[in-house]
């Protein structure tokens, strides 16, 4: 994929400062820049390097002023801020790499199951009875969506995702490889002989919309009721959400949290 400084500068509402037709098809740090790629310029210290960058295109903030000259080759981007429009583009360019579209062969989907338009449902997958797959969904190779889940629109689950039945996800999450969903939470009522019997773990697990949840995390259904990720949470890799759980919206959680 290539892209013009002018096609990219209009993408992010930017301001192109040199030549709009110069062409690249890949991304760069500043200090490691090679033609044909672009860097950007977020953080004071690394302005050194952008004197020496031999990146063709380099996003800088809006009050960016050189205090040297600039390589020949440099075409500059001028936006508001330059690390939210590099986290966009990075966010343009990953969709473009990895959409698909299609079912593969072999999965299985249940007669009841619901599967919205345009959906990638990669191979050896299974859907179970009365899912819901909204429009654009993408589930990796051999994931499993169980009985009476739901999964919203927009939304990506890597492969080896497990989704126990009655799992509801919002739209436009993402759910990376090796998370597990659903699995009973850890309730046992000790009895007079000090042996534990399970208590049965009937609730379900809710995720909202603009979820990301991490490779290897898990997250447990609730005794009773459900266990909620509200909104906008972001879950790093080797989380655990035990049963009952509320994370409240725009939440982070770094990884190894319990």
């Amino acid at each position: 994929m290539e892209f013009t400084a002018h096609q990219i500068a209009e993408l992010i509402s930017g301001e192109v400062v040199g030549d709009s037709e110069v062409k690249v098809n890949d991304f760069s740090k500043i200090e490691e820049g090679k033609l044909g790629t672009i860097t950007f310029l977020a953080n004071p210290k690394y302005e050194s390097y952008i004197y020496s960058t031999k990146a063709s295109i380099a996003l800088v903030n809006m009050n960016f002023t050189p205090s040297e000259s600039l390589p020949s080759n440099l075409t500059l981007i001028k936006v508001d801020n330059a690390y939210e429009r590099l986290a966009e583009l990075l966010q343009f360019y990953n969709e473009l790499a990895t959409k698909k579209t299609g079912i593969e062969d072999p999965v299985f989907i249940h007669p009841t199951a619901k599967v919205g338009k345009s959906v990638y449902i990669g191979a050896f997958t299974y859907i179970g009875a009365n899912v819901v797959i909204g429009d654009s969904v993408q589930v990796h190779p051999q994931s499993h969506i169980g009985d009476d889940s739901n999964v919203g629109d927009q939304s990506i689950i890597f492969s080896g995702v497990k989704l126990y039945h009655n799992i509801q996800v919002g739209k436009n999450c993402i759910i990376h490889s090796g998370t597990v969903i659903g699995s009973d939470g850890f309730g046992f009522a000790p009895n007079k002989e000090n042996e534990y019997k399970k208590v049965p773990q009937i609730g379900n697990v809710i995720v909202e919309d603009h979820v990301e949840i991490g490779a290897n995390t898990t997250i447990d259904r609730a005794t009773i009721g459900s266990t909620i990720i509200k909104k906008g949470t972001k879950l790093d890799n080797l989380v655990q959400i035990a049963h009952n759980v509320e994370v409240g919206e725009n939440t982070v959680i770094a990884a190894q949290s319990g």
